[in-house]
């Protein structure tokens, strides 16, 4: 899951529980508070409501205080009136209900008093003198009391509980947004360092951050400046000491002539492993200068064309395997879709004949590369496969790093400078390709991915 997602359902939980908590104590602390005024304010009522039965008995009897405790009943707030003797004959009232426990309560504390339960009506009970000496009980009985409940009792109160959890769902993502922006932002800007752009830079996006997350961002960005500094020199340096070999290996080339034209036969065979050491050192060189400048993004010289990859695929196959033969093995064009592009012919040809040539440097003797061209949907994949047994998983995506070797012992008996996929790489991303690795069938297989960049011009 996303962290942008689990920072929001955390806040989210968070702030409902907080909220239905807030709810539950302000609830539980509201009710007893509430409750205790209600039944003193019941009490104050059946005060006054027994002194003013007993002014009316004394003085319209009976048929003025019934007319009277009628009109009570009829009071909203009110369920029922009773009126019973202190020997527990009823004189007013339907008597159904059963008042033997307040009425027992008000006899024994001889005051009124109240006996209420939860979702049940309240019930109140006070002494009263009637005319002729007669003595007896008041009963009322009441709606019970409640707490009107803030979301639940009206549409009103759904669209009050709607609105707040729209809110705090607003809130939580405009919070997970905020934190997690940087991070994104970090993310990209590796992206960007891992494909070669040492130029990114991340704490100029976040101008106004002074958390922990901008800290991040401005060590991220010292990172990167010293990667770009390493990094340059280094390019800096490979593509000096070219230059500066190349003048006295020249001097060399012409004093190595010399040296063969006036020895005698035993010394031809040192000259010739001199020449040919010269030779290795020289493509060497070539290859490196070739690699610092596709590297330095100095792709002016590289402004393209329209040419037929398919045609040019087919040739470096067709070269290649000329080459392969006097190895003992070949170089097969297996299938052969027609494309069309726009890029520069050599630095193609270029990036194609290392991955083949790197075929068939590795490919057992008496074995044939492979090599297609797939067209699909205005792109290309040239896949060049070759026998040699692959190379460890974990190698696969060192493969095109300059100068990487997978062992010294293989670089020997190959030959290899370690830069033929590296220029492969730089070339294929210049035309805005990609390229990879795979282990298939006993052998590897590297994968180029080119695109058209007029789609009407390509056919499968």
């Amino acid at each position: 899951m996303k962290l942008f997602f689990k920072i929001f359902l955390w806040f989210l939980v968070a702030v409902t529980l907080l909220f239905f908590v807030i709810i539950f104590i302000s609830r539980a602390f509201q009710m007893q508070p509430a409750f205790n005024r209600w039944q003193r304010s019941a009490k104050h009522q059946l005060v006054f409501y027994k002194k003013t039965t007993e002014q009316i008995n004394s003085g319209s009897g009976d048929e003025g205080m019934f007319e009277f405790l009628t009109r009570l009943k009829a009071n909203g707030s009110i369920r029922d009136v009773a009126l019973y003797e202190a020997d527990g004959n009823r004189i007013f009232g339907d008597g159904t209900q059963d008042y033997s426990e307040v009425i027992g309560q008000s006899r024994a504390a001889n005051d009124a008093e109240i006996v209420a339960r939860e979702d049940e009506p309240a019930m109140g009970a006070v002494p009263v003198a009637l005319s002729n000496g007669r003595s007896g009980f008041l009963i009322i009985q009441w709606e019970p009391p409640r707490i009107p409940s803030l979301f639940f009792d009206s549409w009103v109160g759904l669209m009050r509980l709607a609105g707040l959890l729209a809110s705090a769902v607003l809130v939580c993502a405009l919070l997970a947004a905020y934190l997690t922006s940087p991070i994104r932002k970090l993310r990209r800007a590796t992206q960007r360092l891992a494909a070669g752009e040492l130029d990114t830079r991340v704490k100029p996006q976040l101008p106004r951050r002074r958390d922990e997350l901008a800290d991040l961002a401005r060590d991220f960005d010292e990172m990167a400046e010293r990667i770009e500094s390493l990094i340059t020199s280094q390019q800096r340096l490979s593509r000096d000491v070219s230059h500066e070999l190349r003048s006295p290996l020249a001097r060399m080339n012409v004093a190595l002539e010399l040296a063969k034209r006036r020895s005698g036969p035993e010394l031809q065979p040192l000259l010739q492993r001199i020449e040919g050491e010269s030779e290795r050192l020289n493509e060497m060189i070539s290859r490196i200068l070739t690699l610092s400048k596709l590297e330095s993004g100095a792709f002016d010289e590289f402004r393209g064309e329209r040419l037929d990859l398919t045609e040019l695929v087919r040739d470096v196959a067709a070269d290649a395997d000329f080459e392969a033969k006097a190895k003992g093995k070949g170089v097969d064009m297996v299938w052969a879709d027609k494309f069309s592009m726009v890029g520069n012919e050599d630095l193609l040809r270029s990036a194609i004949e290392n991955v083949v040539r790197n075929a068939v440097r590795y490919t057992d003797e008496g074995t044939r590369v492979r090599v297609s061209v797939i067209a699909e949907n205005g792109t290309a994949k040239i896949q060049v496969g070759d026998r040699g047994g692959g190379v460890p998983e974990t190698e696969l995506k060192n493969l095109f790093i300059p100068f990487y070797r997978l062992g010294e012992a293989r670089d020997r008996k190959t030959g290899g400078t370690g830069l033929g996929l590296a220029i492969a790489r730089r070339a294929i991303v210049a035309h805005k390709g990609e390229i990879g690795a795979r282990n298939v069938s006993g052998g590897l297989e590297v994968e180029i991915t080119l695109n058209n960049s007029e789609n009407g011009d390509s056919a499968a």
